[in-house]
């Protein structure tokens, strides 16, 4: 909710910033307008009042300012009464001029000097002593774009600014969500951890009343005293199994790679674990396929490997109740070893994948849901990655990659 509102508030403050610095480039033209309109304005009232009291222009001549390019008083016939340019004062204007300046009427327009710069000519009609004459006032724009280009700066210095703020914000945002997920990492890891640590101890204190119970069930099954008891004793027998299989795994997750590793031969763990695999896929109708491209070595602890595809294995068994086919194929890319393990059953539903290696989760009425969450913690511990992807109706294939073992390493 803070960050939304955080979002919210940042859009709103950059909208607000760049229609008010928009606004104020829009309003620069307009402005620098009116500064050279204002100007012209003053300066034909000082150049009229300069010839009405000074009839030979003696005042004109001297009249300068740093914002005049040039002005001269033009009669009805078209020739320069006066030019502040001395050597055109009596020529004509050019009939191209002529022909565009309004009689008696104002107008201003921007013009291109010999030069190339370009100014802003006013041509005002004046009254000299009863003779109507045609003022051309041509000024520089220096200071009226001045205004302009301050104002397209100011845009473009926002405009940077904003850009700059919002690449800090996604910068500080990644690093601030990185942080959360790397925090909500190592919470999770101090909590499973503390699950691990309880479960062996949880394990441990089982272990023991659970063999009696399951010692004195089996006695009562081969010798009930009623006929009854029997299919009561094989009950408890079998509830007994079930949770041992727990306390077993639990053990297994909590137990850590402790062990001293050693180098071990990837071939030969698949095939001994389809070995293993092979009685129940004939119970269950499925057929198992192998590929493999070579041998591969990795170092690791072989017989938490085992029990890693065990586990893989049986899940794939499992989720083929009418048969199926399992597929299990062994590569090498990118210096590590991929070991997929693909089944035909009936998938894993979208909703339950990022909850699959969750400890104790479980889809299944009888599952202890620590299968693939223990497989997820012995591949990483072997510094490998493990992957799942699965479809309803189209079964579930895991990949799991392993660093592989340099040539000269390997031990058979």
């Amino acid at each position: 909710m803070f960050r939304k509102a955080t979002l919210i508030i940042g859009i709103f403050a950059t909208c607000s910033l760049l229609w008010f610095t928009v606004y104020n480039y829009r309003q620069a033209g307009p402005i620098a307008q009116e500064n050279l309109r204002g100007l012209a304005l003053t300066l034909t009232s000082a150049i009229e009042n300069l010839a009405v009291n000074d009839p030979s222009f003696a005042g004109l001549a001297k009249f300068r300012t740093n914002d005049i390019a040039y002005f001269a008083l033009v009669d009805s016939q078209g020739r320069f009464r006066f030019h502040s340019n001395p050597d055109l004062i009596g020529a004509s204007l050019p009939e191209a001029e002529r022909k565009a300046a309004p009689k008696l009427e104002r107008s201003e327009s921007r013009v291109a000097l010999g030069t190339g710069e370009q100014a802003f000519l006013v041509i005002t009609p004046i009254n000299l002593n009863g003779e109507i004459l045609s003022l051309h006032l041509t000024l520089h724009t220096y200071r009226a774009d001045a205004v302009v280009r301050s104002a397209k700066l100011n845009l473009t210095a926002m405009l940077a600014l904003i850009a700059t703020g919002w690449l800090l914000s996604l910068g500080l945002f990644r690093y601030a969500r990185r942080e959360e997920l790397h925090q909500a990492e190592m919470t999770r890891k101090v909590n499973l951890a503390k699950l691990g640590e309880m479960g062996a101890l949880l394990a441990h204190e089982i272990r023991n009343p659970l063999a009696g119970i399951k010692g004195f069930a089996q006695v009562v099954a081969k010798k009930p005293q009623e006929a009854r008891n029997a299919a009561f004793a094989q009950n408890i027998v079998t509830e007994v199994v079930r949770l041992e299989t727990l306390v077993n795994d639990l053990l297994a997750y909590a137990a850590g790679d402790g062990a001293q590793r050693a180098p071990f031969d990837l071939d030969e763990l698949i095939d001994n674990t389809l070995s293993l695999l092979a009685p129940e896929a004939v119970e269950r109708e499925v057929s198992v396929c192998c590929s493999s491209t070579c041998s591969f070595f990795v170092m690791g602890n072989r017989d938490r490997m085992e029990q890693t595809l065990l586990n893989l294995g049986k899940n794939a068994l499992q989720a083929m109740d009418a048969g199926g086919v399992l597929e299990i194929a062994c590569a090498s890319a990118g210096g590590q070893a991929q070991i997929s393990i693909k089944d035909t059953g009936q998938g894993i539903a979208e909703a339950d994948l990022p909850k699959v290696f969750e400890p104790f989760f479980t889809t299944r009425a009888r599952g202890t849901g620590l299968g693939l969450a223990l497989c997820k913690k012995v591949i990483e511990e072997h510094d490998g990655t493990i992957v799942l992807e699965s479809r309803i109706g189209e079964g579930t294939k895991v990949t799991l990659a392993l660093p592989l073992l340099p040539a000269d390493k390997e031990q058979t």
